[in-house]
């Protein structure tokens, strides 16, 4: 496991959750990449990278991709918290 060695940065709110759930979950980024093409979305593994570091935009048919394949609400993705906290 490499070692993040710049700051995240500003182009995205999902990348660090996005990392820390494929990391969770024991899921290597040629993994995660592999599932993506499975469903139509063409990521290098560079792009994935700078998405992850917050340094790259998501696109929502990104976004909803790494949601399934993760597992995971994409309000969670975008905030944090189930249904964008709200109750």
């Amino acid at each position: 496991m490499r070692i993040r060695k710049k700051a995240l940065g500003d182009k995205n709110l999902v990348g660090a959750r996005i990392e820390a759930v494929r990391r969770a979950q024991g899921m290597k980024q040629k993994e995660l990449l592999a599932q993506l093409q499975v469903r139509g979305v063409d990521l290098n593994a560079s792009a994935l990278s700078k998405l992850e570091g917050q340094l790259r935009i998501v696109t929502d048919i990104e976004l909803l991709a790494f949601a399934e394949i993760l597992d995971v609400d994409v309000m969670w993705l975008l905030t944090g918290q189930e249904n964008g906290g709200r109750t």
